[in-house]
């Protein structure tokens, strides 16, 4: 519900989290204005240890990140690893404040930027099945053929490889004690990714996919990425969901869901609730990994 990326006349992602769009037929709806990608980078900032923890990198393993975004996991990867890694991003935007992030950083070695659809990688002949691990976080959300996606992503890595993939189900979130009219307006919202002919519960069949691509599942995960009232990220966390939804408010409205005003009182009353002091926000990334025969 972080996702991240270009406006597309539909609404951004209710996963909490960073995603971007990799492909010539997803349909994404971020934004790449500067000041969107800045919330982007700080919401990366805050769940990238969490991904990295659950992505679990093995030293000396080449990674392959497909739907790169603004590339700050594919850095803490490279760092994880030991080893460059090549990382694939659609957007010229997206690609390009990469390249600057790394720059700045002093990291700009870390890793290989390439522009490219994730659904046809810019890989060389000789590159293809080399890869220790595969991995994408909130891009199959953004796909109309997800299973299509994974089997790109199965055909990159070696014998003995494995994919990770990282994404949403926009049922997973509960804002608790619930903000008036929340309910509404995030069902509206979640049914702006089936209008764009995208899957918004996607996160429940990454195991399903894998299995569909040869590949053998061998784990899952939930990492958490909510937080409550008196701890340091709620603050950002309430933003951020308030942010995507305005962003989303025409496709929201589109919808038939809700009405106008019921919109505009939704979202004065979601940051009211930022403010009570037992407020939660109660969210998990949903992540599998598959191995290769």
């Amino acid at each position: 519900m972080l996702t991240e990326l270009g406006r597309v006349p539909g609404g951004p992602s209710p996963g909490l989290l960073p995603s971007r769009p990799m492909t010539s037929t997803s349909r994404y709806v971020h934004g790449t204005h500067p000041e969107e990608q800045r919330r982007l980078a700080d919401m990366n900032t805050l769940i990238n240890r969490v991904t990295l923890d659950a992505v679990l990198p093995v030293p000396r393993e080449r990674v392959l990140d497909l739907g790169s975004g603004l590339g700050q996991l594919a850095r803490s990867l490279a760092r994880a690893t030991g080893e460059r890694v090549v990382a694939v991003e659609r957007s010229p935007e997206q690609l390009a404040r990469a390249v600057a992030l790394a720059a700045e950083a002093g990291e700009g070695g870390l890793v290989d930027f390439r522009a490219g659809d994730a659904m046809d990688p810019p890989l060389a002949a000789s590159e293809w099945g080399t890869f220790d691990l595969a991995h994408a976080r909130f891009l199959l959300e953004h796909v109309p053929r997800p299973q299509d996606l994974v089997a790109t992503m199965a055909r990159a890595i070696r014998s003995g490889g494995r994919v990770v993939l990282s994404d949403d189900d926009h049922e997973a979130l509960r804002l608790w004690p619930e903000p008036p009219g929340f309910e509404a307006i995030w069902r509206a919202y979640t049914r702006t990714y089936d209008r764009l002919g995208n899957d918004p519960f996607v996160g429940r069949r990454l195991v399903e996919l894998l299995s569909g691509a040869g590949l053998s599942p061998r784990r899952i995960a939930m990492p958490l990425f909510g937080a409550c009232a008196g701890e340091s990220t709620f603050p950002a966390l309430v933003t951020n969901i308030a942010v995507i939804l305005d962003g989303a408010r025409e496709a929201v409205l589109a919808t038939g869901g809700v009405t106008a005003a019921a919109f505009d009182d939704t979202q004065a009353a979601l940051r009211v609730w930022g403010q009570r002091r037992d407020a939660a926000i109660w969210y998990t990334m949903f992540l599998a990994e598959g191995g290769k025969p």
